[in-house]
């Protein structure tokens, strides 16, 4: 059974998005990107991804403000959780996103693609 909290904070935040989630969420829904079928704001397990594809990829894109520049243990653990249940996770920052977009979905283009052996996680920061 899911935390009645978690389930009622992601509702929260679907509805309160972040500037580059919402641009990011123009591009991923209604299977925009490589026909994968994204949900945002999903809960998975005890965590609240932002956005995540569960058939076939099992792929979780987090879109990370300023804030996770203080929380990198945080935000490790939560990564090795999340790839403990079968997920690949890749990050972004705002400003990757706010600024370039067709190289964060370049990018994540190629890691949808790259063969994985196992999971694979990364964190890409832009040029």
């Amino acid at each position: 059974m899911r935390d009645p909290a978690l389930v009622a904070r992601a509702k929260y935040m679907r509805a309160n998005p972040t500037p580059a989630e919402s641009r990011l969420w123009h591009a991923l829904r209604a299977r925009r990107f490589q026909h994968l079928n994204f949900r945002r704001q999903v809960v998975i397990d005890r965590y609240i991804a932002d956005f995540a594809s569960r058939s076939p990829t099992m792929l979780v894109i987090e879109v990370d403000g300023d804030s996770h520049d203080y929380q990198g243990q945080y935000d490790e653990r939560r990564t090795r959780g999340l790839e403990d249940l079968g997920y690949r996770v890749v990050r972004f920052g705002n400003d990757d996103v706010a600024k370039h977009l067709e190289g964060v979905l370049h990018m994540l283009s190629e890691f949808v693609e790259a063969p994985s052996p196992g999971c694979a996680s990364l964190r890409h920061p832009l040029p």
